[in-house]
């Protein structure tokens, strides 16, 4: 798929989150998304990432904004990573890539001569009515959530 840009009606999904019940985009219309991906369940950046959403979760309430995760990991992955660190908000499953591919964040990547498909850390803002309001790619894991809610300051 081509490169997502501002403006852009999201690319609609439908996937399992963490406890196994499905969700879809459009169970998301009238409220602004933050839809993040990431390549990782409890590694270093990822959990870094995932813990300052967990830790401006109430802000992003406040503001009417949800916030749902991304990455190719399963539901076991995904419940142990949410109990883990207490994240109050849901992972998506997206064994397959699906999502990942219609978002354009799958890179295949190359470590001691191996080949594989991994996940660039990008996070795309949904507004209320569906269209992508703004793409963050090259994501600081730590200081990601604090420049979403510079978005809605006022």
């Amino acid at each position: 798929m081509s490169k997502i840009t501002n403006g852009q009606k999201a690319p609609t999904f439908s996937v399992n989150d963490n406890n196994g019940n499905l969700v879809k985009l459009s169970d998301f219309e009238g409220k602004n998304l933050v839809l993040y991906f990431y390549p990782k369940d409890d590694t270093p950046g990822c959990t870094k990432e995932a813990c300052s959403f967990r830790d401006s979760f109430s802000e992003f309430r406040n503001k009417n904004i949800e916030i749902l995760g991304v990455s190719r990991d399963d539901e076991k992955s995904h419940k142990k990573f949410i109990e883990k660190y207490k994240l109050p908000f849901r992972l998506l499953t997206d064994n397959n890539g699906i999502i990942c591919k219609m978002y354009g964040v799958l890179t295949e990547r190359s470590m001691y001569g191996r080949k594989y498909k991994s996940i660039n850390r990008t996070t795309f803002l949904i507004d209320k009515t569906g269209k992508i309001k703004h793409v963050f790619e090259k994501v600081k894991p730590e200081e990601h959530a604090r420049e979403i809610l510079e978005l809605f300051k006022n």
